[in-house]
C-alpha cells in the first residue's frame, strides 16, 4: 500500500545481492609511534607457560590499540600475529611498611600476543 505515491503495489525491482569481500586486515601506519607500543616483555610464571603454546605477553601503554601492537610485532619480530587480546590491570593498594603506611601500585595494561603453530619470538 502506498501511501504518498500514485503506485499502488510494492512492486521495486530486487537488487542481486551481492558477495561481501573478506574483510581486510589493516595494519596501523608507522610514522615512528610503533617504537613506543611494545614496551616490554611480560615475565611471569604463567606468561613463560603460554610462550610453549604460542603467546606471548607484552607490557604496554595504556592507549595502544590491538592494530597497533599487531603492527609492532609484524615490524620488529617479523612475524604475523594470529590475535591480540588486551587486559587492563586496575591499581591496587600496597603497604609500603613505612610511617605513611598504605600506597597504590599504578595501573597497568598487557597484550596476548597468539601466533601460528611453528612461529616464535625471541626474547631477550
Amino acid at each position: 500500500m502506498a501511501l504518498f505515491s500514485s503506485n499502488t503495489k510494492n512492486e521495486q525491482p530486487k537488487k542481486a545481492a551481492k558477495a561481501k569481500p573478506a574483510k581486510k586486515v589493516t595494519t596501523a601506519k608507522d610514522d615512528g609511534r610503533l617504537a613506543r607500543v611494545l614496551t616490554a616483555p611480560w615475565f611471569s610464571e604463567k606468561a613463560l607457560i603460554g610462550t610453549e603454546h604460542g603467546i606471548y605477553v607484552f607490557r604496554v601503554p595504556t592507549d595502544v590499540t590491538k592494530t597497533n601492537v599487531a603492527a609492532a610485532v609484524e615490524k620488529y619480530f617479523k612475524v604475523t600475529p594470529v590475535k591480540v587480546r588486551m587486559v587492563n590491570l586496575p591499581a591496587k593498594k600496597v603497604s609500603l611498611r613505612t610511617r605513611r603506611g598504605i600506597g597504590t601500585r599504578a595501573r597497568r595494561r598487557k597484550a596476548y600476543v597468539y601466533l601460528k603453530k611453528g612461529d616464535s619470538i625471541e626474547l631477550t
